[in-house]
């Protein structure tokens, strides 16, 4: 990065139904990749950024951050207005901030918050966003067995097998299931996720309110590290990353 650079964090919305997750990659569509030509078409220079997280296919993001770095000091309002015009309708750009040189999009995250929307009732409104479950599903025990999360930290058996990550331990702080009329809402916020981790969790504790497993059996899937042990994942489309909290001092 050059002397006359400027790093901003661009904070970003997207529905993740018709993208192949976030990730650049060859022969599919991704938002990293549509994000940077919009960029690229508003500055008049091809402009990589860098994601704090990466959403899998079909997965959507109320709320994601980038970083980027230009030579120039944009005017926020003026740029979230010209990037608006060029993204496409299912990603939208909310909110530009300068920060500090070295601030990092993924590295400086503290927690990051996602959550999962399961709906009893068919929704013709919603169809790509939730996981339409018709199923009576026990509340209570899904509650009792998320709550063992939170005093686990190795996460082996919620990971994807073929992963390129050094370790599977994450420091869960909440995983909660709360009922919202027709729907259940899972809320889970952790320092770092593994690939496929959260849809796991979910497909695994549905078995749980299903009758399926134990809390007894949940505890030991955690103690397993065995992907095969726990249950099948959820649907990408009831799936949201919809917070990432930064330390205040790295905003400019």
């Amino acid at each position: 990065m050059s002397k006359t650079s400027y790093r901003y964090f661009l904070e970003l919305a997207y529905k993740g139904t018709h993208y192949h997750g976030w990730q650049s990659q060859k022969n599919a569509k991704s938002v990293q990749e549509t994000l940077e030509q919009a960029l690229a078409m508003i500055l008049r220079v091809s402009v990589p950024v860098t994601g704090s997280g990466r959403t899998d296919t079909g997965v959507h993001a109320s709320q994601q951050f980038v970083h980027f770095d230009v030579e120039e000091v944009l005017d926020s309002v003026v740029f979230l207005k010209k990037l608006n015009a060029v993204l496409p309708k299912d990603i939208s750009a909310y909110q530009l901030r300068l920060v500090k040189r070295d601030a990092h999009v993924r590295f400086d995250a503290i927690w990051r918050s996602y959550i999962y929307k399961i709906t009893y009732r068919k929704n013709p409104f919603e169809q790509e966003l939730l996981w339409h479950y018709f199923r009576p599903l026990d509340l209570e025990k899904m509650n009792e067995a998320a709550a063992l999360l939170i005093a686990h930290e190795d996460f082996e058996c919620f990971s994807k097998v073929k992963t390129e990550v050094n370790h599977f331990g994450c420091k869960i702080k909440a995983a909660y299931w709360e009922q919202k009329g027709h729907e259940l809402h899972f809320h889970i916020t952790a320092n770092r996720f593994l690939r496929g981790m959260v849809r796991a969790i979910v497909g695994t504790l549905v078995d749980v309110g299903e009758g399926k497993l134990s809390t007894e059996q949940f505890q030991e899937i955690l103690e397993s590290r065995d992907r095969s042990q726990a249950g099948s994942s959820a649907p990408a489309s009831g799936l949201f990353l919809c917070e990432v909290t930064y330390p205040e001092d790295i905003f400019i």
